[in-house]
């Protein structure tokens, strides 16, 4: 009888194999008869732990990222959620660029993505830590993408160069320029209702207060508000009326 140590044992033994066949060849060294020669188990095992080749890839790439990052995480996080992010940027771009296989496997678009399809995924944590400590000017989801779509060129302009001929400071101007975008380091007034609703929006779940209907359409309406930043240019203060003071009216 299979036991649940016992699988994790075998999955284990698989992913490190299926990793070290994909770092020597790329995607395609890794065939069922392949792997499982390697692992030293019966392709039926493949299958019954993860279904389909495309589920190997991506839980091999997943195994890589989590080992890479428990290998490179030497200080714990700092208690400024600005810092926290730019580390933890820095560190996925330097597995995208000691991993290209792996990388190019959590990076590629599907149809149906599993949870950690994506490398940036891991920095939602991050991004969610901006908005609580109310230092992100967007929505999460937008600014997500935006981490997402960065991070992911900055790797792959990196890639295509010669490693001697690489940009050393691509990634530290990119990363800035995407820090300069998401936060609120220097909010504008007009900026002010969409970061406080992007903040409250992150701490929502913390309210008790609110029963479940009221913080769903809580939810609903700051969304609303949270949309709005970065969408369209605000709107000209011309454009607004002006109260008139009591001594303009003497």
């Amino acid at each position: 009888m299979t036991t649940d140590s016992d699988d994790k044992s075998v999955r284990h033994r698989i992913l490190e194999a299926a990793e070290a066949l994909l770092q020597a060849g790329g995607p395609a060294a890794l065939t069922t008869r392949a792997v499982a020669a390697a692992a030293g188990v019966q392709a039926p095992t493949l299958y019954r732990l993860f279904h389909d080749k495309q589920g190997l890839l991506d839980a091999t790439a997943d195994h890589g990222l989590a080992k890479y990052v428990a290998a490179k995480s030497t200080r714990r996080l700092s208690a400024d959620p600005l810092e926290n992010f730019r580390r933890a940027f820095d560190m996925l771009i330097a597995f995208g660029v000691d991993n290209p296989a792996l990388f190019a496997i959590l990076t590629t678009p599907r149809a149906a993505p599993s949870p950690a399809a994506s490398g940036f995924n891991m920095l939602r944590h991050f991004v969610r830590a901006l908005a609580v400590a109310g230092r992100l000017r967007m929505e999460e989801s937008r600014a997500t993408a935006l981490v997402h779509a960065v991070g992911t060129g900055t790797v792959l302009t990196l890639n295509a160069s010669p490693a001697e001929a690489r940009d050393q400071g691509l990634a530290t101007t990119a990363r800035e320029a995407l820090i300069a975008a998401i936060t609120a380091t220097g909010t504008a007034p007009e900026d002010g209702p969409a970061v406080a609703a992007i903040t409250l929006r992150a701490n929502l779940d913390a309210l008790d207060d609110l029963s479940p209907g009221e913080r769903h359409l809580m939810a609903e309406l700051l969304d609303r508000i949270a949309g709005r930043a970065g969408s369209s240019p605000a709107p000209e203060r011309s454009e607004r009326p002006q109260p008139q003071s009591p001594i303009a009216s003497n």
